[in-house]
């Protein structure tokens, strides 16, 4: 799979470990409309994890801010990610204060809504360090 890159995003795909796809968001989301590129690209990403039985591995830790409008991108995603009965593991870090708010608040709508009716999101905090 290629990495997605805009002028100010990149997410790399790594699919060295035989069970997950791993997507290290980079740089800054701050599109006021993320969907017509992230849409296609989380749909390629679950087609793949669905064809190789894998989980996804998203890693928010390097990434130095995104909006709202990825917020809702990552509701979809997470929505699909539970249709297409794939496993997605979302990590970030806790010491970043505006991560600590976006991804508590994700955690609650996930928890609210569900995922779509499969597995289970997971969230995991990752301390990156100075």
């Amino acid at each position: 799979m290629d990495d997605l890159r805009t002028e100010e995003l990149v997410i790399r795909v790594d699919e060295s470990v035989p069970a997950s796809l791993r997507l290290d968001w980079l740089g800054r989301s701050s599109s006021g409309n993320p969907g017509p590129f992230l849409v296609p690209f989380f749909d390629k990403v679950l087609a793949e994890a669905t064809r190789s039985g894998r989980a996804v591995d998203m890693h928010f830790e390097a990434l130095d801010y995104f909006n709202s409008s990825a917020i809702a991108t990552l509701i979809h995603l997470i929505n699909s990610a539970g249709q297409a009965k794939v496993a997605l593991r979302i990590h970030y870090d806790p010491d970043q204060k505006w991560q600590a708010l976006s991804f508590e608040s994700l955690k609650r709508v996930v928890h609210w809504f569900g995922s779509g009716g499969g597995p289970a999101v997971e969230f995991f905090t990752v301390h990156a360090g100075p």
